[in-house]
């Protein structure tokens, strides 16, 4: 269900979560994208918190920053606090 997000747009933990049938498991969604390689296939850097933000971390080992970098070369506009609109980005199924 991850691959079904368009370039371009974003999904959150939570809108993940709900799709895989696992409503309020939005921080299990966030383990399991952050141990997938980043090279894989699946356009894991296209979900984000749902505050409109990439979730910064120590533990994420620099996914966090290419994450953003990913996002931006796709269009997503961030502003000065490291966010965006997610109303304006979040893709609805």
């Amino acid at each position: 269900m991850i691959s079904r997000i368009p370039k371009g747009w974003v999904a959150t933990y939570g809108q993940v979560a709900a799709m895989a049938g696992l409503p309020r498991r939005a921080r299990l969604v966030g383990r399991v994208l952050q141990e997938l390689d980043p090279a894989i296939k699946i356009p894991w850097h296209r979900v984000v918190n749902a505050k409109g933000e990439v979730s910064f971390s120590l533990s994420r080992n620099g996914g966090d920053t290419l994450q953003q970098r990913l996002l931006k070369a796709e269009g997503i506009e961030f502003d000065d606090k490291n966010r965006f609109n997610l109303e304006r980005f979040r893709w609805l199924d």
